[in-house]
């Protein structure tokens, strides 16, 4: 191979001292063809390039070889075999080459496949308001003190980039929801496609190409916000590549070091805030001249209005059982004993699970997770407390229950007496009647007077039954006085001066 300065030495001497080729290649040592080609191609640079490349020794096996990389290919790294390994084996079919054709050739062989491995993509332009990409990913945090790994819904405008990030304890459909309807309102709107993988809490079926058979709650969430949903192809990320490539810049930005947070509520906030600055401290990709945040307050214009937000839940129906509990997801929720052995949907959400029973919302808790759990509304028992007053003593819905203070303390005052169970449950009772603040008033009450009984309670909240003001009431004409009467205290002395007393 010539180096550039020979080359240069031939040009100079051609072109400026005109000398002749035989000449030059006789002071330059080079061939006449050598000469010729430099010249006549007008080459500062050459380069040699062997076609085909002989293998005498290691022609023979290297079949053998590259099937042992072939098998290779699959494996770990850890567990790839080794170039030294590779002609450890190969010797022993009767190779007699050297170590360093074989490890030449295991090199090269690497290199192509790294090349042909490489994937090209297409640069994606998206228009004001036209999509919008969704993806999960799982991340690492100190939640309380605990370490926990959460799961991160990612929701990215394609337009201005503009991003918002969201951890939720699991990955499931109401989660889904629940990130779009935050997502929505945090954006002022939405655009009018959105783009996402595979996720089974929205396809159903993957048909043929494009197309795909979403599940019927997915789709009525689209229909609520007005939005088509576009799913990837299988196993292609680069089809939403913004909000890919966002999971990695978070993960460095919002995730490392871990966050810490007292609760879910705390760390989503400080998620959001992070978002927010990283919109405003950071330049579009594509406009280089604005901020994130000033192409979103462009698309923002372009955005469908959301006028309300979408009843996002997962339902299931169940059986309320003997104890008026209802499970989910591995844990009880109490609903009242009315709905005992009746068939009741349970609507979950991302922080709270309702019970509804022929349409009706017969009960509503926050929502638990980890498994064993067990959640009561001590009211739901109500009525069976009136038929099984002892139950108040060792109810698992009625331990550590927590009342107004003033019944707490009745409570207490009446354990007193043998039947305390039966006084207290039958002032519990009147709550249905009187209101729970009445009742916890007449506790009171009965308490500065120490008369602790049920009997003083409810007369008490017998007494203090408001009645109907005089001033509200509307008499008949024919009712009215015509003659207010006028009070004489002195006609009540005349007749005492009247009446005879016996001795």
């Amino acid at each position: 191979m010539l180096i550039v300065e020979t080359i240069r030495k031939v040009r100079l001497a051609a072109m400026r001292q005109e000398k002749p080729i035989k000449q030059i290649a006789r002071e330059l040592r080079l061939s006449k063809n050598t000469v010729r080609k430099i010249l006549r191609g007008d080459l500062t640079e050459l380069h040699y390039e062997r076609r085909v490349q002989p293998r005498p020794m290691l022609g023979a096996f290297i079949a053998s070889l590259e099937r042992r990389l072939e098998e290779d290919k699959v494996l770990p790294k850890k567990r790839q075999r080794s170039a030294k390994l590779l002609y450890e084996e190969i010797h022993g079919e009767g190779y007699t080459g050297s170590y360093d054709n074989v490890q030449r050739y295991v090199r090269a062989w690497k290199r192509r496949q790294q090349t042909l491995a490489t994937p090209a993509f297409v640069p994606l332009v998206f228009d004001p308001g036209e999509a919008f990409q969704f993806d999960w990913s799982h991340e690492d945090v100190m939640l309380g003190g605990v370490p926990a790994r959460l799961k991160v819904a990612h929701i990215r405008l394609c337009y201005s980039r503009m991003s918002l990030v969201i951890a939720y304890p699991r990955e499931t459909q109401e989660m889904v929801f629940d990130a779009h309807v935050q997502a929505f309102a945090f954006f002022g709107g939405a655009t009018r496609r959105g783009i996402y993988d595979n996720m089974k809490t929205a396809v159903k079926t993957i048909l043929t190409g494009k197309n795909r058979e979403f599940n019927q709650r997915f789709q009525q969430l689209c229909s609520h916000y007005l939005f088509e949903p576009v799913a990837c192809t299988p196993a292609a990320g680069w089809e939403k590549g913004q909000v890919e490539r966002q999971v990695g810049i978070s993960r460095g930005r919002f995730f490392t070091p871990r966050p810490q947070a007292k609760d879910l509520d705390e760390l989503n906030a400080q998620l959001r805030e992070k978002c927010l600055s990283q919109a405003k401290t950071s330049r579009h990709p594509t406009l280089p001249d604005k901020m994130i945040w000033e192409v979103f307050a462009e698309e923002r214009r372009h955005l469908v209005a959301t006028p309300r937000p979408f009843n996002g839940y997962a339902a299931s129906d169940v059986r309320v059982s003997s104890t008026a509990l209802v499970s989910f997801d591995r844990n009880r929720y109490s609903v009242p004993a009315s709905e005992v052995g009746q068939p009741v949907t349970v609507r979950a959400y991302a922080d709270r699970v309702a019970v509804v029973s022929q349409g009706r919302l017969v009960a509503e808790h926050a929502r638990q997770f980890g498994r064993g759990k067990m959640v009561f509304d001590p009211w739901h028992y109500l009525p069976v407390l009136e038929r099984k007053p002892g139950a108040l003593r060792n109810g698992a819905p009625f331990k550590d229950w927590d009342l107004p203070h003033e019944l707490a303390r009745m409570r207490v005052a009446l354990m007193r007496f043998p039947d305390w169970d039966r006084q207290f449950v039958a002032i519990l009772c009147a709550v249905k009647e009187h209101g729970l603040m009445a009742v916890a008033n007449a506790c009171g009450q009965a308490l500065s007077m120490k008369a602790v009984s049920k009997d003083v309670v409810l007369n008490l909240l017998c007494r203090e039954e408001q009645v109907p003001d005089a001033s509200s009431l509307v008499l008949p004409e024919g009712l009215k006085l015509t003659q207010e009467p006028v009070a004489d205290c002195g006609r009540y002395d005349t007749l005492l001066r009247e009446v005879c007393h016996v001795a």
